[in-house]
């Protein structure tokens, strides 16, 4: 089984893990996969479509945030979290958390 190009460890880049980060889907993808661990790509629940959601998993990929791997015609996606955690410790927890905390407030009323 042969994964999709990534970057190694030592190419991922603070500003692309940051711009990865700051689309809503693609934090909602990086939230089900911490939550849940490796899912199938197409089992992962977002409201886009199939291309759209293509077009997010490779921003996650090519920032260092996932590894795809194919196993057959199935693509599995998982979370680098070892490697995010050593080049930027509690980076991710962070990002995580406020997100969860995001998600938690009502909106105000204006």
């Amino acid at each position: 089984m042969v994964g999709l190009p990534e970057p190694e460890r030592s190419d991922i880049e603070l500003g692309s893990v940051l711009h990865a980060l700051s689309d809503p889907t693609r934090l909602a993808v990086v939230r089900q996969i911490e939550a849940e661990g490796e899912r199938l790509c197409g089992g992962l629940s977002v409201e886009v479509a199939k291309s759209t959601l293509s077009q997010h998993l490779r921003v996650l990929r090519e920032a260092g945030l996932t590894r795809t791997r194919a196993c057959g015609n199935q693509r599995w996606v998982s979370l680098r979290r070892d490697d995010l955690d050593r080049l930027f410790p509690g980076l991710l927890d962070v990002v995580l958390a406020a997100a969860s905390r995001g998600r938690d407030r009502e909106p105000v009323a204006g």
